[in-house]
């Protein structure tokens, strides 16, 4: 088997030890006689693996004591919804980065719970960069100011995480675990798993246990997040696979040196990207400033489509898949998450130089 070098921006690449040991555990995981996918999640051997899980994750990130480690099924997606629903008054203003795609969806669910109001809009700029502090307007009463960290389809970052005086929320979907962040900023933080800590199907929230207790609204059983932390996030069956796998991803970053390790990483690794772009007499270009360039999705454009499909075939043919911008953009997209190996990115700046050279 020859093992391509994937750049989808999601469900995405995963470490080969880890896809070789949950390969050798699946049929028969820890002298059980089944599989995991087949056991109880009441069973001590589920129990254990969940325990880890929640353990290792506050450890890699550091997490402090005062926060909740929550697994929640649902992805980011529901999170828009459910954050507001547990956290704002009926009434109560809440702030939103319109940064881009998510920042964008974001607010509009909220705004079916709250009082949301955007705090910069990146419409006018293209969603080509994220705001300077001295740019977001923060009304009084403002319960929370809601951040995506890194936009998946744009391709740009919030560089440093902005205190303006109110409690920050963030999605952080697609850099979860590949920075460290300031938790005195923060009430709440929250991301789908399949970009940097495994499959699809699992949603980590990380929120401050004083803002835990009954809603402000009423709420079935499942939407409430002081439900979930009582319960050690087996109020019902948990995604019992993806944590499982989750569990090995964050061994493998601590193996790895641990977020700061995966911060540099990024940075230098998209750097090579965008150094090839940079240099390549204008025939790559990207439409990010600068300073907001995301380290996990390097998005960019050729001087035509005709030019990116062919840039895309002839990328696909070398083993380099999933470079293809997202449908709303179009472009090309190359998203390297943690577990993107540095081999990947040698093969993805190789090819660029040589296809520009031969088409330029």
């Amino acid at each position: 088997m020859s093992r391509v070098y994937n750049f989808c921006a999601g469900p995405c690449t995963l470490p080969l030890p880890v896809l070789e040991a949950v390969r050798d555990e699946l049929v028969d995981f820890r002298g059980t006689g089944m599989s995991l996918i087949e056991l109880s999640h009441r069973s001590p051997a589920y129990e254990d693996v969940h325990e880890e899980a929640i353990a290792s994750f506050r450890q890699v990130f550091g997490v402090p004591e005062d926060f909740e480690v929550l697994f929640l099924q649902g992805g980011a997606t529901l999170l828009f919804s459910t954050v507001p629903m547990n956290l704002v008054a009926e009434g109560e203003p809440v702030a939103y980065v319109r940064s881009g795609t998510w920042g964008r969806t974001a607010e509009q669910d909220a705004a079916v719970f709250a009082d949301a109001y955007p705090a910069w809009d990146g419409a006018p700029h293209g969603y080509t960069r994220m705001p300077r502090v001295d740019e977001l307007e923060i009304r009084p009463g403002t319960r929370y100011l809601h951040v995506t960290s890194n936009e998946t389809i744009e391709g740009i970052r919030v560089s440093a995480f902005p205190d303006v005086g109110v409690p920050l929320v963030a999605d952080m979907s697609s850099d979860y675990l590949s920075r460290p962040i300031p938790w005195e900023r923060f009430d709440l933080v929250y991301g789908g798993a399949q970009k940097n800590l495994g499959p699809a199907g699992l949603a980590v929230v990380v929120v401050r246990r004083e803002r835990l207790g009954e809603p402000p609204r009423p709420l079935g059983s499942y939407l409430r997040f002081d439900l979930h932390a009582e319960r050690r996030s087996l109020l019902n069956t948990p995604p019992m696979f993806a944590i499982y796998v989750m569990g090995k991803v964050l061994a493998w970053i601590r193996s790895m040196g641990g977020v700061e390790a995966m911060e540099r990483r990024a940075a230098e690794r998209s750097g090579r990207i965008y150094a090839a772009i940079d240099t390549s007499d204008g025939f790559y270009r990207s439409p990010v400033d600068r300073a907001d360039r995301s380290h996990m999705n390097v998005v960019f454009r050729l001087p035509t489509e005709e030019l990116e499909a062919a840039f895309l075939r002839a990328a696909e043919a070398e083993g380099l898949v999933n470079l293809k911008g997202h449908r709303s953009v179009g472009g090309i997209r190359a998203s390297v998450y943690n577990a993107m190996p540095d081999e990947g990115v040698d093969a993805l700046v190789t090819f660029m130089r040589a296809f520009a050279e031969q088409r330029a």
